[in-house]
């Protein structure tokens, strides 16, 4: 009767659940057995076969994300970001829908953050049901490679947000310690501004001012200027912008895939960075709430895509 019963915890996954909950929790391979001897004893769970069975469930984890349909998401905006585990870069996407439920929709692995990693990305997202045609609101940190990337699947049809915050900090390192603060703050209180002319006006003002005391910082503010505007362009609320203004939301999920990939001693090649993320990402959607103004999101969407909004009335 107990080698049935061990049997069964074997092969109807739940072992495999167990071990991956486990490793996500913090355990190591080599830790597991003592973790777990006084409720399993003679078991025989050695560190081989906690491996094993890691590997088998987030490979599993890995599938589960890479084949999901996309063609059910209502989605308003997605978020690219890129993340360094080992020497390799995951590209992830994170899609927001109208409810403002949050969705990880892929992610694509290369050597950096190149533009043919993000095509690649985003025409499997299209393959998998994201509808092309459709205008989205597309947040970046604002890496050229991922813009490069946007302008060629999606053209003039993507509405592309560069990191606000990303945009103070590329500043900020130009300048001495001394005149940091004050131009965080200037720049902070600008895209605070409701309105899209006046954050506009005194965003300019801020770079005329630097042009004079330092070229490097100019060019800096300079540098994609507008497309940290675009919320503002698009008439996004405070509440809203909160959420689409800055790439924090596809940050905070990093931080729990590096939670989970902490025990990892030795990157290999092949699709260890891959399972580990897919992991780590999905350990995130758990936790994820709606974006805070959720309810402005439908109202942007009709804003993007006037024609949609016709055809639904005609129809």
């Amino acid at each position: 009767m107990d080698l049935d019963s061990y049997v069964r915890l074997q092969h109807d996954g739940r072992r495999q659940r167990a071990v991956r909950e486990g490793i996500v929790a913090g355990l190591t391979s080599r830790n597991y057995r003592r973790a777990v001897e006084s409720i399993v004893d003679g078991y025989g769970i050695e560190k081989s076969s906690v491996s094993r069975e890691f590997v088998q469930a987030s490979a599993a984890q890995l599938q589960e994300l890479c084949e999901k349909k996309l063609d059910g998401l209502d989605l308003v905006a997605i978020l690219i970001d890129g993340i360094h585990l080992g020497k390799q870069v995951l590209v992830v996407a994170l899609g927001i829908e109208i409810s403002g439920a949050k969705h990880v929709l892929g992610l694509w692995q290369g050597a950096t953050e190149n533009t043919t990693v993000v095509k690649e990305l985003l025409e499997d997202l299209v393959a998998r049901g994201l509808n092309s045609e459709h205008r989205y609101l597309l947040v970046i940190d604002g890496a050229k490679a991922l813009r490069a990337g946007i302008e060629r699947v999606f053209g003039e049809r993507a509405e592309v947000q560069r990191c606000q915050i990303h945009k103070r900090r590329n500043v900020a390192e130009h300048l001495p310690k001394s005149a940091q603060g004050d131009t965080v703050r200037r720049i902070r209180n600008a895209y605070a501004m409701k309105d899209y002319a006046a954050a506009k006006a005194e965003l300019e003002k801020i770079f005329r001012q630097l042009e004079r005391i330092n070229p490097s910082a100019a060019r800096s503010m300079e540098e994609g200027l507008e497309e940290t505007l675009t919320v503002h362009r698009l008439g996004v609320g405070t509440l809203l912008r909160q959420s689409l203004a800055s790439t924090n939301p596809i940050e905070s999920c990093f931080s729990i895939v590096e939670k989970v990939a902490r025990n990892v001693k030795r990157w290999r090649e092949g699709e260890q960075t891959l399972r580990w993320t897919a992991t780590g990402l999905l350990e995130a959607q758990k936790k994820f709430r709606r974006v805070k103004g959720y309810r402005e999101l439908q109202l942007l969407h009709r804003r993007m895509n006037p024609s949609l909004t016709q055809q639904a009335q005609v129809a």
